[in-house]
């Protein structure tokens, strides 16, 4: 069983930066992807970014130039920098990987973002 532990959310003014990050409690090497979706409220979860274990990165097309995902192996953590933020990125943001050898997808709690205009 793996635990995701988020953090990094909270309340930031249109144009600002949060870094999400989400703490795995294995090595991320054990991952096939990792990723980061969101749901904003009466919305469906919707992918926001992803990575897989060679390190290539996909992108949701409206958050292209302004989040990035990255991973540090020593840290187990993945990480999801979102700058030049919106009122419409307001939503809960939810950390997700999926097992190399099993497929099984294990997911965070999720972290509020809110971004005030």
């Amino acid at each position: 069983q793996v635990q995701l532990v988020e953090s990094g959310g909270g309340l930031v003014q249109a144009g600002g930066s949060l870094r999400l990050s989400c703490a795995a409690s294995t090595s991320i090497f054990s991952f096939k992807t990792m990723a980061w979706y969101r749901q904003a409220p009466g919305k469906q979860r919707e992918l926001v970014a992803a990575i897989t274990s060679s390190g290539a990165p996909n992108y949701a097309d409206s958050m292209k130039g302004r989040f990035t995902i990255s991973g540090d192996s020593a840290k187990n953590t993945v990480y999801l920098q979102m700058n030049s933020l919106k009122p419409e990125d307001t939503a809960v943001y939810y950390c997700n990987v999926r097992d190399f050898f099993s497929s099984v997808d294990y997911w965070g709690q999720g972290t509020q973002v809110t971004v005030s205009s």
